[in-house]
């Protein structure tokens, strides 16, 4: 009896370690992969962006456990909602202030809206499911304690949002907040709700020239104010003394 619950608790033991090593071969794997693409110049950075897709989404299909541990459900939906109403307070504190000081910049019409920050909302919603689903469901099987997963999750996010200043810091702080969120609530989709509001708000109230148009990687970096240039061109030129 005593030699079967020792061959047990090893066959346990055995697993657990299988399990952390592989969560930390996939969660670095696909970090890899997603800092390359980042960092890779166009036009070779759009079939990486595919491969990295597809891997990332065919990892998650291995181990799918069902829709619910990974957010998509109704589960406290109720009880999380106040999540986006910090989100939208946040944001219109945001918009008002940008009017004051004269940074905000909006389209013109609800038409050229939507269409510059429809398929924002629908990337915010990915981001959130790799956030959530990948990077904090890995890092928990790594470590013991879900706050130290969830401070690692959200470095991993924001580590990949550099250069650029301003969202990496934004990220930093706002993946550790919604991880411990998702830690409590277990529901994704107020999270894809305030990702977006929080993301179109910094967009139309920050000058683009500061956060380069949200760009992250080699993005940031080669940045080009089209908007100035325009305006140099077509302004008369000042006329230079004989």
């Amino acid at each position: 009896m005593c030699a079967r619950w020792i061959t047990f608790v090893s066959q346990c033991g055995s697993a657990t370690q299988r399990t952390r090593q592989r969560a930390l071969f996939e969660l670095a794997g696909i970090y890899a992969l997603i800092l390359v693409v980042i960092w890779t110049p166009r036009p070779w950075q759009w079939p990486l962006w595919g491969i990295a897709g597809v891997t990332l989404a065919a990892v998650i299909a291995v181990s799918f456990d069902g829709l619910e541990p990974m957010g998509i459900c109704t589960t406290n939906l109720r009880r999380s909602l106040w999540g986006v109403f910090v989100a939208l307070a946040v944001a219109t504190v945001a918009v008002w202030y940008a009017g004051k000081i004269h940074t905000l910049h909006l389209p013109s019409t609800p038409y050229l809206f939507i269409r510059h920050y429809g398929a924002y909302a629908v990337w915010a919603t990915i981001q959130q499911l790799i956030l959530q689903c990948f990077f904090l469901s890995r890092s928990m099987r790594l470590l013991s304690d879900s706050t130290a997963a969830a401070g690692v999750s959200a470095g991993l996010f924001a580590v990949a949002h550099l250069p650029n200043p301003v969202l990496t810091l934004i990220t930093l702080v706002a993946g550790l907040a919604s991880c411990l969120f998702f830690v409590r609530y277990r529901n994704l989709w107020p999270l894809a709700v305030a990702h977006a509001i929080l993301g179109i708000s910094i967009a139309i109230t920050i000058p683009t020239q500061v956060h380069h148009n949200m760009g992250v990687g080699i993005g940031y970096l080669r940045y080009v104010d089209r908007t100035a240039i325009a305006q140099s061109l077509t302004s008369p030129k000042t006329a230079r003394p004989n």
